[in-house]
């Protein structure tokens, strides 16, 4: 998808606001011209193993702002019934992007958003994904980074999707 400038907005090729300036890797914009990472094409539809697959190796890289962006691929686009579920998962990861930046209020919210959406998940989730681990771990990182105040490491902190082999 291409995106040109047309007054104060960039637009997509139907015509729709969408910002082209170039990202790092925790997704906050750069100035125009200025070297970013590659941005996640969005409405990718994946299987749930292909969307944990790729979530864990951008969590991986510290690029926790791009896995919501695969996670909110699945939301939109996955099961009615599973929506829910992706959901929480992209708030934990937007939870970790803010935290990462350093928005500690709003990062521990969004961790505690996601990991009350995963506690409520009834069944065995798709993939093999932890529910039950990515809850402890999100509350466990909203409580250190309010009680740290700094700004955490995405990679470092990155979450593991799936239950151990």
């Amino acid at each position: 998808m291409s995106t040109s400038r047309s007054g104060d907005r960039d637009r997509d090729d139907e015509g729709r606001a969408r910002n082209a300036r170039p990202r790092d890797g925790l997704g906050r914009p750069l100035p125009y011209g200025t070297p970013g990472v590659d941005r996640q094409p969005e409405g990718v539809v994946r299987t749930a193993a292909q969307t944990v697959a790729e979530a864990q190796a951008l969590l991986d890289a510290g690029r926790p702002f791009h896995a919501h962006e695969v996670f909110e691929d699945a939301w939109k686009s996955g099961p009615e019934a599973e929506r829910a579920l992706w959901r929480s998962l992209a708030q934990l990861a937007v939870g970790l992007t803010h935290a990462a930046r350093g928005n500690i209020t709003g990062g521990a919210r969004l961790l505690r958003r996601g990991a009350d959406g995963l506690a409520a998940w009834p069944g065995e989730p798709p993939a093999g994904l932890d529910t039950a681990g990515l809850t402890a771990w999100a509350e466990a990182l909203a409580d250190r980074v309010e009680r740290n105040g700094d700004a955490v490491d995405a990679a470092r902190s990155a979450p593991r999707l799936r239950t151990a082999p």
